[in-house]
């Protein structure tokens, strides 16, 4: 091989390495790219999870605080009324115990107690006989918001009066002892957009106060 051809051939060895360092820079380069672009969407992934988690979460702590301010608003006005009508003897509120959902489980135009509501306010009666306090209940009907205000007022009248009377009948309990009221749709503790928020909110609350 003379001097001509083995400069040529030393070039195209050169260059063809060029070619392949090159190529292959470009192929780590482009791995990289695509695994830094997988983790920027992995973590994009949890951070929107995360967002909801945390955004779900405050709705929900966010629902607790307006049933709890919602249930301290109707047992302050339990206590108002029956301090009014001169039903209680130390004037103050003892515990409020409410009935809903799977327990209650009203339909939605409906006043029938279930088994599982009756079995309910057989162990709430069983409990203030054996407290054996000279208690006044006050029982507050409530529904969702499907319906008229006003059907909806009289649908929560029906459910009061049917736990009063089965409080009476079956749980000895007199019935100068308990008074009804309707909110109506008045008072939601859950939203009513919902099934599961409209069924917490066909319920019965019973106000203990003495």
């Amino acid at each position: 091989m003379n001097l001509r051809h083995l400069t040529i051939a030393v070039t195209c060895t050169v260059l063809l390495g060029g070619c392949a360092t090159k190529d292959y820079v470009n192929e780590q380069i482009a791995g990289v790219n695509k695994r830094v672009d997988g983790q920027q969407a992995e973590t994009q992934e949890k951070f929107s999870q995360t967002t909801s988690f945390y955004q779900g979460l405050e709705n929900r702590v966010n629902s607790q605080q307006t049933a709890l301010d919602n249930t301290s608003r109707t047992a302050q006005e339990a206590l108002e009324r029956a301090t009014s009508a001169g039903k209680l003897a130390a004037g103050k509120f003892l515990y409020a115990t409410t009935l809903s959902s799977d327990v209650a489980n009203f339909k939605p135009d409906g006043s029938k107690l279930s088994p599982a509501m009756e079995q309910a306010l057989d162990d709430f009666a069983a409990q203030l006989k054996a407290a054996n306090k000279n208690v006044y209940i006050e029982i507050q009907g409530h529904t969702d918001s499907i319906g008229t205000p006003d059907a909806n007022l009289a649908l929560g009248q029906a459910r009061a009066e049917m736990v009063r009377r089965y409080l009476s009948v079956k749980g000895g309990i007199a019935l100068h002892r308990m008074n009804v009221i309707s909110y109506g749709e008045s008072a939601p503790v859950a939203d009513n957009r919902y099934r599961p928020g409209r069924a917490q909110n066909r319920r019965v609350t019973l106000i203990v106060l003495e």
